[in-house]
């Protein structure tokens, strides 16, 4: 099965992975701009978005998928952009297949392994139940009981979709994101190794990438450059997308 994305504009590919609980539409604004000067992939990793679903999930899997992603697109030297999540399969997949890619970008996030974080969301996801929350409204103020942060509750909100003439449903496969959560966290095999251009961008008002992950970044990413993203926490590309245009079309140029 083959990933689902929105390709827009032409020149040198241009794929963009989206993070947990994300989609490529997440990212329409700032690849309207990129497309002026790029052939934009926006793609929907597996369990995510208009992409298919399967109960396995891992980083390995993700980087096969892209893999084939890439060859079905007949695709040969392509930059790859990653947040978060979409960072870690970024990571992965240019280790191994340096061969495939030009310039690799990661968004806020390093090679480390992070301990599972998302209970919170997590909880919130499971306790809708959409044969009785069966409206926008109720969906909503079920989350609100968990989610406090007004940002990552329209995040969420966006996944909702309907289903049917009375019913909704969530587009990510929310089974599989509870079973394998743990799997999100994980690092970046050791002793892999990317010598191409690199670009890590950090945000200001997150803890994501500290100080401490610079030797690591620099031991699998030799030429690795590592920016910080004024005004920004972990969604740096949302909070300042005018330095992150900037830094990346840079960067690519």
């Amino acid at each position: 099965m083959i990933l689902h994305s929105k390709i827009l504009g032409t020149g040198a590919p241009l794929l963009i992975l989206h993070g947990y609980f994300g989609m490529g539409d997440n990212w329409k604004s700032l690849a309207n701009k990129f497309a002026k000067n790029f052939e934009v992939h926006l793609i929907d990793q597996r369990n995510h978005g208009r992409s298919f679903h399967a109960y396995d999930f891992d980083y390995e899997l993700l980087v096969e998928d892209l893999f084939k992603y890439i060859q079905h697109h007949n695709l040969e030297k392509v930059n790859l952009l990653g947040h978060s999540m979409g960072g870690k399969v970024a990571m992965l997949f240019a280790v191994t297949f340096p061969e495939y890619v030009h310039k690799l970008i990661v968004a806020d996030i390093s090679p480390k392994y992070y301990k599972p974080h998302h209970q919170q969301i997590l909880a919130a996801l499971n306790a809708v139940n959409f044969e009785i929350q069966n409206t926008r409204s109720k969906i909503e103020d079920t989350l609100k009981i968990y989610i406090k942060d007004p940002g990552i509750l329209l995040f969420l909100l966006k996944n909702v979709y309907r289903k049917s003439k009375n019913t909704y449903a969530f587009r990510f496969n929310l089974q599989s994101l509870t079973a394998n959560n743990s799997e999100v966290g994980a690092a970046l095999p050791s002793f892999t190794e990317f010598d191409g251009d690199t670009l890590f961008l950090s945000g200001e008002n997150s803890n994501y990438i500290t100080e401490n992950e610079i030797g690591l970044i620099e031991a699998h990413f030799p030429k690795a450059k590592i920016v910080t993203v004024k005004n920004a926490g972990h969604w740096l590309h949302a909070e300042n997308p005018t330095q992150f245009y900037t830094e990346v079309v840079t960067f690519l140029n």
